[in-house]
C-alpha cells in the first residue's frame, strides 16, 4: 500500500506546496489523506460483508446437497472443509485455521467490480465501470509513457552538455539527437518496448507475484527519499536555503489540490492487496499506521524542499532539483534521483494492471460460467495490456488525459464509489443476517454521518475540478 500511495504524486507535491503556501498546504494535506483513510476503511468494510454473502452462499448450497445425499455434517464443517480446499488451490493465501470460521473473514479476493454487482443496481454497476476503467487505463497509459520518458530524459541528457545539470527552462524536442543517430523520439520507444516486453508479463499472472520487487522498490523508494531529506536539511543546515515559502497563496490552492487527491488514491487496487494478508486482526490500525506514516514522508519531503529552493526554482519532478553538481556531488546519487520515478512507476503498473484485468472479468462474468482457457489468460491481459501501450507509443504528453478523465474519474474512485458501497453493504447485511449482526471488518466511521459527509466532499471536488479546468482555459 505504501507503493501504490506514495509515487509520482510525491514528487510533483513540493512545488505545489511552494505555489500554495506552507500553512495551506499542510492542513490541505492532512484532511486529505483523513479522507482517503475513511473511504478505505469503508472499502475493506464492503468487502467484508461481500465475503459473508458469498460464504453464506456456499454453506447454503454444500447444506441442499447434503440432505439430497442424506449427509449428516454440519454447515460449519462443510464450510471449514471448503476453505481449506481453496486454500490449497490459492498457496498465495495463508491456510485457514481449523474451527469455527467467521462469515466476515475477508479469504476470497473481491475486486471491486464484484462488489459493485452484489450491492449496485444495474445502473450503478455501469456507472462503475464505466468510471473505473477510464482511470485504470488512464493511469497505465501514464505509466508506460512516464517510465520511459524519465529513461529518455536522463540518459540522453548524460550523452549531451547536460549531464551536470538540468534547469527549469530547458527544452527539448522528440527529433533532437539523442545516441548518434537516433533521435530522443527513438530512444523513447525503445524504453517503451523494454518496459512493456519486462513488465507486461505480470499482466498474466496475479499481483502477489511481484513479492520481491515490491521489497526492493520499498527499499529503495526509502533511500531516495531519505537523500533527498537528509541533502535538503544539509543545505538548510549550513544556511545555503534559498526557499521563503509564503503563508498562504490561494491562487496555488487548486493545484495542490489535484495533487494530493492523486497522491492518496489506493482504493481500486485494496482487494488485491489485502486479501494475502495472513492476519486481519490489526488491519484498520495497521492502515491507519501506513497512512500517518504516508503523510510524515509527505510533509518532512515537502517541506525540507520549500525551505531549501526557491519557489520558482522547484521543478514539477523533484527530484530533477538534484541533478545539480552544486547539489549533489557524486555521479552515482544524481542518476539514482533521476531515475527514481522509475522505480516508483515500475511497482505500480503491474498491481493497476492486474486491478483492471481482474475487472474486465467480472464484467461479462455471468453466474456459474467460466472462461476458456485463451479467453482467461490471454484475450483478458491483452486487452488490459495493449491500449495504454499503444497510447505511450503514440504520445508522452498525457497532460489532458490526466486532467478531465483522471480528475472526474479519480474522485469518483477515491470517494463517490467506496461511500455507495458501504452504504449498501450495510443495508444489504441487515436485511440478509439480521440487525444485531456485526461485521467484524466495520469501518471505525460507522455512523451515516460519515457517508453523507464523504458524498458531500465528492460533489465539492467536481465542482472544484469543474471550476479548476474552466479557469484554466479562460485564462489561456
Amino acid at each position: 500500500m505504501f507503493n501504490l500511495i506514495v509515487g509520482t504524486g510525491a514528487l510533483t507535491m513540493p512545488k505545489a506546496f511552494a505555489t500554495a503556501g506552507w500553512l495551506v498546504s499542510l492542513v490541505l494535506l492532512v484532511f486529505l489523506g483523513f479522507m482517503s483513510f475513511v473511504t478505505t476503511t469503508f472499502v475493506v468494510e464492503a468487502m467484508a460483508a461481500a465475503n459473508a454473502q458469498l460464504h453464506w452462499k456456499r454453506m447454503e448450497n454444500h447444506q441442499e446437497e447434503e440432505d439430497d445425499d442424506s449427509s449428516t455434517a454440519s454447515d460449519s464443517d462443510v464450510l471449514v472443509q471448503d476453505n481449506y480446499e481453496r486454500a490449497e488451490k490459492r498457496p498465495i493465501l495463508s491456510v485457514q485455521r481449523r474451527g469455527s470460521p467467521n462469515l466476515f473473514e475477508i479469504t476470497d479476493r473481491v475486486e471491486m467490480g464484484q462488489m459493485a454487482s452484489m450491492f449496485f443496481n444495474k445502473v450503478g454497476v455501469n456507472l462503475f465501470y464505466f468510471c473505473i476503467i477510464i482511470y485504470l487505463y488512464g493511469d497505465l497509459a501514464i505509466y508506460a509513457a512516464a517510465v520511459p520518458f524519465s529513461l529518455m530524459q536522463v540518459t540522453c541528457s548524460a550523452m549531451g552538455n547536460d549531464s551536470c545539470g538540468v534547469e527549469a527552462d530547458t527544452k527539448y524536442n522528440d527529433t533532437d539527437r539523442c545516441w548518434g543517430p537516433l533521435r530522443r523520439v527513438d530512444a523513447y520507444r525503445i524504453y517503451l518496448a523494454v518496459f512493456t516486453l519486462l513488465l507486461g508479463p505480470f499482466t498474466f499472472f496475479d499481483v502477489q507475484k511481484t513479492k520481491y520487487l515490491q521489497i526492493l522498490t520499498s527499499l529503495m523508494r526509502w533511500i531516495a527519499f531519505a537523500i533527498m531529506i537528509v541533502l535538503a536539511l544539509v543545505r538548510i543546515g549550513h544556511g545555503r536555503g534559498e526557499g521563503h515559502p509564503p503563508l498562504a497563496d490561494f491562487s496555488g490552492v487548486r493545484n495542490l489540490f489535484g495533487v494530493c487527491v492523486y497522491s492518496f488514491m489506493c482504493q481500486h487496487s485494496l482487494p488485491s492487496l489485502v486479501t494475502p494478508v495472513s492476519s486481519k486482526r490489526h488491519l484498520t490500525r495497521l492502515v491507519f499506521l501506513d497512512y500517518v506514516l504516508i503523510l510524515a514522508f509527505y510533509g518532512l519531503l515537502s517541506f525540507t524542499a520549500i525551505f531549501c529552493f526557491r519557489g520558482d526554482s522547484l521543478l514539477d519532478m523533484y527530484t530533477l532539483n538534484f541533478a545539480r553538481c552544486d547539489i549533489v556531488g557524486l555521479a552515482a546519487v544524481r542518476f539514482f534521483l533521476g531515475l527514481f520515478p522509475v522505480f516508483t512507476i515500475s511497482t505500480n503498473f503491474p498491481i493497476i494492471a492486474v486491478t483492471l484485468r481482474n475487472n474486465w472479468k467480472t464484467l461479462f462474468h455471468r453466474e456459474g460460467g467460466t472462461y476458456p482457457w485463451v479467453v482467461d489468460r490471454v484475450v483478458f491481459p491483452t486487452i488490459t495490456l495493449l491500449p495504454p501501450v499503444l497510447v505511450a507509443f503514440c504520445t508522452h504528453d498525457l497532460e489532458s488525459l490526466v486532467g478531465i478523465t483522471g480528475a472526474y474519474a479519480g474522485t469518483g474512485i477515491q470517494y463517490v464509489i467506496p461511500a455507495f458501497l458501504v452504504y449498501l453493504c450495510r443495508r444489504d447485511t441487515q436485511l440478509a443476517f439480521g440487525f444485531g449482526t456485526i461485521n467484524k471488518h466495520r469501518s471505525p466511521f460507522r455512523h451515516t454521518f460519515w457517508v453523507g459527509f464523504v458524498l458531500l466532499w465528492a460533489f465539492s471536488c467536481f465542482l472544484f475540478v469543474t471550476a479548476n479546468i474552466v479557469l484554466s482555459e479562460t485564462k489561456l
